[in-house]
Order: structure tokens, then sequence, then C-alpha cells
């Protein structure tokens, strides 16, 4: 068999999950695998080796945990269910962060880092010198290990938000939790592959941007800037805990960063 037949096969096998974006995903899984031409020899040894993957994907898994790895403005991760998968949405806050950057502000403190690809990427594309933090230490050793994976360094810290960060920084940004209660227990079943601590919020999805309006200033330079990924509905409930601020929009025309900047 070729390598065009299997992908057929496996398109059909990974329907009742991925719905039309099957085929798409049995070629992720193909290629994951070492085949990237249609007319590759397939064997019955080389289809034993990709069950386990099709059956953690059909169990309802995500296809990026399964595959280890996934792609964040151009640039490869490895995600496991100890981090959150990075989404185009959350790009939006690094293409907002990039033009904040230049040489002689370019510290940079990526707080709630979970895989560290908010600040690996700030560190990749616009050279910031980046410190990450988060509570969890598997979330940490994941942005250690993408960090070498893109050729940068990068200063983690284990700390609740502000709790263990030393210094200012030029930017602060981050993706903090921002499920509510509501939104946690209506979340589809592939959410609930991904870490509870990195995504709930509090009971109604606002309590780190409490703490964070509360504590930011002390550890942002004058005229720096916090920015943070929001939920589409919370720009007002965000951006009233901050008084003056801007909001971005994402591609979909949805609200998607606060921005606040710490005035000289």
């Amino acid at each position: 068999m070729i390598v065009r037949k299997a992908e057929q096969r496996i398109t059909e096998l990974l329907k009742p999950v991925a719905g039309e974006d099957a085929r798409t995903e049995a070629v992720f899984l193909l290629r994951a695998s070492g085949f990237h031409s249609p007319y590759q020899e397939f064997t019955e040894t080389d289809a034993k080796s990709l069950e386990p993957l099709i059956e953690r994907r059909l169990s309802g898994e995500p296809l990026q945990y399964v595959l280890g790895e996934w792609e964040f403005y151009g640039l490869p991760f490895y995600v496991d269910q100890t981090v959150l998968i990075p989404r185009p949405d959350t790009e939006r806050l690094v293409e907002t962060a990039l033009p904040m950057l230049s040489e002689d502000r370019r510290d940079v403190l990526d707080l709630c880092c979970g895989s560290g690809c908010i600040g690996i990427a700030l560190a990749v594309i616009g050279g910031a010198s980046v410190t990450a933090a988060d509570i969890s230490a598997d979330a940490l050793s994941m942005t250690e290990r993408n960090a070498r994976r893109n050729g940068v360094s990068v200063k983690t810290v284990q700390s609740d938000l502000f709790e263990h960060v030393e210094g200012a920084f030029d930017l602060i940004v981050s993706n903090p939790p921002y499920l509510s209660q509501t939104e946690m227990d209506a979340r589809d079943a592939s959410l609930c592959f991904e870490p509870s601590l990195a995504l709930f919020g509090g009971e109604d999805g606002l309590d780190f941007y409490r703490r964070i309006a509360k504590d930011f200033r002390r550890f942002l330079k004058p005229g720096g800037t916090l920015l943070l990924e929001i939920g589409c509905t919370q720009k007002e409930a965000v951006g009233a805990l901050f008084g003056k601020y801007e909001c971005v929009n994402d591609y979909g025309g949805r609200p998607r960063v606060i921005t606040v900047r710490n005035d000289d």
C-alpha cells in the first residue's frame, strides 16, 4: 500500500472526531510519522505504529497533543497536557507587542507563560530579553524546552503571578486564565484535555485580571505597557479594572487584547 491509500483510510477513521478536517489531520499524523510523499510505501508495520496516535485522537484528545507539537507565529513549539495549546487568537497579542520593542525597550515579562509561546516569539522575532513566569513547574520546563528549540535564552521563574518576580519591565504580556465557572462547565470535550489551572479564572473569569490590576505597576517601567489577552466578551469588565486602556480586536473583529500604559 502507498501513503495516499493510507491517508484515505485514516481520513475515514478520523471523521467522527475531526469532521471536515479529517483529511488534514490524517496528513499531519502521517507527516509526524515520517511520511511526506503520497507515493511512499506504507506497510502493515507502519499502520500498527500509527494506531496509538489514531486511537488517542479518536478518544477526543486534541491533535496538537497527539502530535506533541504545534506552530505559533511561524515557530515550532512542543506541547502536552501540562500547557495550553497555542492559538491563532494569541498571535494578535504578539503582533501588538512587537512594535513596542526597541533597542532600549526590550525587557519583557511573560506572565502565566505556559508553553512560553508569547515570550519566545517576542525573543526570536523582536529580540526581546524575556523573563517567563508561571505557577506550574511543568509549564516552566516546557518553556525552557521551547526556548532551546527556537534558539533563544529565557529566564524562568516559578511564581503565582508576581509573587516571586523581581525587577521592572518595559512590557508585561499575559494570557491569563479567564474562563468563568459557567464556561468551564460548558466547555467541549477537547478543552477538557487542557489544564484547568491555565483555563479557570474564577467564578466570573476575572480573578487573575483583578490581581494583575492590583500589582502590575510595581513591575512596569515608566512608559511601559501591559498587554493582556481577554475573552471576547470581557472587554468592558476587564477594562473597568484598569481605567484608561485600549483594546485591539482579533481578525474576527472580536475584542482580544487590552493594553494599559504606565504613563511617565
